[in-house]
């Protein structure tokens, strides 16, 4: 790498490694299509992308964390069609509006042409986030070509789109899945601006601050990934005042003015949502109300399981590449989350296309040495023996690809199908109010409903006073007492919702109270974090 902390110029080819490379291009991607348009040009590169993630996203029928809903979606739908709940979070102002107003311009457009339907409002966020994922993926392609070359980027691709958590993460409407593209691009433009002249290297530098400052202003913990960035340079550059004075300053100054602007009106009061967030989660340490983790799980559980099989090749691509700054910043990312109590796989998801960069170099360097081998394997017509390579290829394909079909499609599915079931029920007036007998949070809720019925689920907003158990934790302690009495002191549903953990206990006593069963869902063969919710189950007031 430079000195300023940008990939070094590739070392000038000799005339047998610009031969090999050749031959690496020709055997691949068929490089020239009809009209001399180039099989790997980034337009079909993109087309391809936004194809695969487009079917991406209608596999996903799972639940993964409820911010996906809760977070995004269930705000968005509040704000276009004037019903929706809203956490306790949006009432303490450490949510920004930003990320939510995509989905409701989303919404809105629905909305106008009367195409809000069940299929519609439960795969159309998705299918535009897909649309963001497709372009993060064309930018680590350049990325990769930006750092490395054309034949090691081309590997990368294919470790993107073969992962399984990128598979099973990144087209969900998280504010960490639109975060990773935004750290994808905007480290782009920040590393293609050393190889510019100097007025595009400004534009380009410019250019890589703005969508830095907006991945800050869509979730604040992303000044992690860009303090380490902006670090390695003011290290480096002789221009240390000009740079925070003239670029960093103004660009994050006029970010977070639109930021604060956009939430004053939306909130109806003056709201520095990243100060709330940064008080929250890691001044007062608030997160851990959710459970918290060893310091090193990050690097012993979190991130390997994120890679799997990936991983080795990763750690193999980060030695023999040796570009360490572009490596530190995993491990910096990585460091940094480990302080904090509060642990989750999506934290840390903008650095795992980095990590696959170093895999898909380390795949480059495997089909290298095959290409030499490949005029004695054609003079030996018998020879089937697959390559290094295509054995690596068979090995990340078989452990991935199931993986993310499991996770992506089977496991957890009970939540998604239980709310779209009720909605087509509700749209035909069968249903006339719900109530979610399960821990909080652990379905969609009205933006996938979407009809304004009366709706009650178990409340987890943590107390200002330690010790006290919230309705969620009461309900998990006791579900039968905890029921009776609610039963006694409110008026009763017409539909329960609840997971089959909990119906053993439960059952005789909602058929005392005349509830039925109509339906179940499929959810889980093993459990997570509490006893296995094998299925989700419907009752019905008879």
């Amino acid at each position: 790498m430079s000195d300023h902390g940008r990939p070094t110029p590739r070392r000038r080819q000799r005339p047998e490694e610009k031969e090999e490379e050749d031959n690496i291009s020709s055997s691949s991607g068929k490089s020239v299509a009809a009209k001399g348009t180039p099989w790997w040009s980034e337009k079909r590169i993109w087309a391809a992308a936004l194809a695969f993630r487009a079917a991406n996203a209608l596999l996903i029928q799972t639940y993964f964390n409820p911010d996906e809903h809760w977070q995004s979606l269930e705000v968005a739908h509040r704000v276009v069609f004037g019903y929706g709940h809203l956490t306790w979070e949006w009432k303490k102002g450490i949510r920004s509006y930003l990320h939510p107003l995509v989905f409701a311009l989303l919404y809105k457009v629905l909305g106008f042409l009367r195409s809000d339907t069940p299929w519609f409002m439960a795969k159309a966020p998705r299918l535009l986030q897909s649309l963001f994922a497709s372009i993060g993926d064309v930018y680590m392609y350049k990325l990769s070509k930006l750092i490395f070359d054309e034949h090691v980027a081309k590997w990368a691709l294919f470790c993107q789109l073969m992962n399984w958590f990128m598979f099973f993460c990144i087209t969900r409407t998280l504010s960490n899945s639109l975060e990773t593209v935004l750290t994808v691009v905007g480290l782009f433009y920040w590393l293609a601006s050393s190889g510019s002249s100097k007025q595009l290297s400004v534009a380009s530098r410019k250019l890589g601050l703005f969508i830095a400052a907006l991945a800050c202003a869509v979730r604040p913990t992303s000044a992690i990934t860009w303090l380490y960035v902006g670090v390695l340079y003011l290290i480096r550059t002789q221009s240390r005042l000009h740079f925070l004075y003239f670029e960093v300053v103004p660009m994050g100054i006029l970010v977070l003015a639109m930021s604060c602007l956009l939430d004053w009106w939306m909130y109806g009061s003056f709201t520095i949502v990243p100060l709330n967030f940064l008080r929250f989660n890691f001044f007062s340490s608030g997160g851990d109300y959710y459970g918290t983790h060893p310091w090193h799980w990050y690097f012993t559980q979190g991130f390997p399981s994120m890679l799997l099989t990936f991983l080795p090749y990763a750690v193999i691509g980060i030695l023999k590449s040796k570009e360490w700054r572009i490596s530190g910043l995993i491990a910096w990312v990585l460091g940094i989350y480990s302080v904090l109590g509060h642990k989750e796989f999506r934290f840390v998801l903008p650095v795992l296309p980095i990590a696959l960069i170093f895999s898909g170099y380390s795949l480059s360097l495997m089909s290298k040495p095959d290409l030499l081998d490949m005029k004695k394997r054609k003079s030996q017509p018998g020879n089937k023996c697959p390559s290094r390579v295509q054995l690596a290829v068979l090995f990340l394909v078989a452990t991935n690809v199931p993986m993310a079909l499991y996770m992506s499609s089977i496991h957890q599915r009970g939540s998604e199908d239980v709310m779209i079931y009720l909605s087509k029920e509700a749209h035909k007036g069968k249903v006339r109010s719900l109530l979610f007998l399960m821990p909080c949070h652990s379905t969609p809720y009205y933006s996938t409903l979407h009809h304004d019925l009366p709706m009650r689920f178990l409340d987890c907003t943590p107390s200002d006073t330690k010790g006290i158990l919230d309705e969620s934790d009461r309900f998990l302690i006791d579900p039968l007492g905890f029921v009776m009495s609610m039963f006694t002191n409110s008026s009763l549903p017409s539909h329960i919702v609840l997971f089959s953990s909990e119906e053993k206990q439960l059952r005789e006593l909602l058929i005392s109270y005349s509830f039925d069963e109509i339906k179940r869902f499929f959810h889980a063969h093993f459990k997570v974090d509490r006893d296995l919710q094998a299925s989700v189950v419907v009752y019905a007031l008879t």
